[in-house]
């Protein structure tokens, strides 16, 4: 390339990276408002406002597993006014969804978020009391027993298959356009029980509103150190952290999504967001990990993780 041309790009990139953000950003979340997810970008998209300097606005795009409001981020215009935050789902609508967008090719990096547990947790006046005794009643009651989840391939589904595969069982799944409106439902008795983020569960778990049987950690969190571990019941392979990263259209200038980057890693040190993730019982990443290397290899290696267990669970 002739360097007066280099010269001019060079030139361009500056003035595109000083005036960026110059209006107001949009920041796709593919489920229902009010979820783990959604409260996950509002704490993040209010801080990463403050330091672009720009309004970054959550819109709720929910159905489908989430990959209706994934191909809408993967189809706007790559100026980076439209970003995406997404979960887990990411890496299994491939696999669950092959008519869906290659979340590899059709997206530039921001970086990875936080990462939050799962809860397995029951309407309050379910008669189990204990993981162990919500084994055995769920063996007994088979499909007399209802699970809510917010569609295949999100992680409530995905700890309900890992829960179904290491149970034995075969609950009715009633999908959900994200786990908010399937929190109502179970705040209102009208299903049995679900698996959820603590950013969703934590506060109704504490005020008694409805029970919890399970973290999916090896160790017990700090703000429900009452409720036991997958582990604690012996199933370690129930272990489950959904993690978060922030997604760009592909064609994004690399320049706008340094921006992002940096944005997001202030972010996540801000002593507001860390307080409330700390509440919420979830963690923020590492600095190294807020990055586009980063969460293009978490999302690489995570695909090659679930499309096994996906593929087995399909074929039963």
């Amino acid at each position: 390339m002739p360097s007066a041309l280099v010269s001019l790009c060079l030139v361009v990139e500056t003035a595109v990276a000083q005036s960026y953000p110059s209006r107001p950003i949009t920041m796709i979340v593919p489920y229902a408002a009010g979820g783990p997810t959604d409260t996950v970008a509002r704490v993040v998209a209010d801080a990463m406002g403050r330091d672009l300097g720009q309004r970054v606005i959550v819109e709720n795009v929910a159905g489908a597993g989430g990959t209706i409001g994934t191909t809408r981020a993967a189809r706007s215009d790559p100026g980076g006014y439209t970003l995406l935050l997404n979960h887990i789902g990411m890496a299994t609508a491939p696999t669950l969804y092959p008519g869906s967008i290659d979340p590899l090719a059709s997206f530039e990096f921001v970086g990875l978020v936080a990462d939050v547990p799962m809860t397995i947790v029951a309407r309050r006046s379910f008669p189990p009391n204990s993981l162990k005794e919500l084994i055995d009643y769920t063996a007994e009651q088979g499909e007399k027993i209802t699970y809510a989840h917010a569609g295949a391939g999100t992680a409530s589904h995905i700890c309900g298959v890992l829960f179904a595969s290491e149970t034995g069982a075969r609950p009715i799944t009633i999908p959900y356009k994200g786990t908010g409106p399937a929190m109502i439902d179970l705040l209102g008795g009208q299903v049995d029980f679900m698996c959820d983020q603590t950013t969703n569960t934590t506060n109704q778990i504490q005020s008694g509103e409805i029970k919890a049987y399970a973290v999916t950690t090896s160790r017990r969190i700090p703000a429900l150190s009452n409720v036991p571990t997958v582990t604690e019941a012996g199933l370690a392979k129930m272990e489950l952290t959904v993690w978060h990263g922030i997604y760009a259209p592909k064609g994004t200038p690399p320049e706008v999504t340094q921006r992002l980057t940096s944005a997001l890693k202030i972010a996540l040190l801000t002593s507001a967001v860390v307080e409330r993730f700390r509440q919420l019982s979830a963690l923020p990443v590492r600095a190294e990990n807020a990055s586009p290397d980063a969460l293009k290899a978490k999302l690489t290696a995570e695909i090659q993780r679930w499309k096994p267990m996906l593929d087995k669970e399909a074929a039963r």
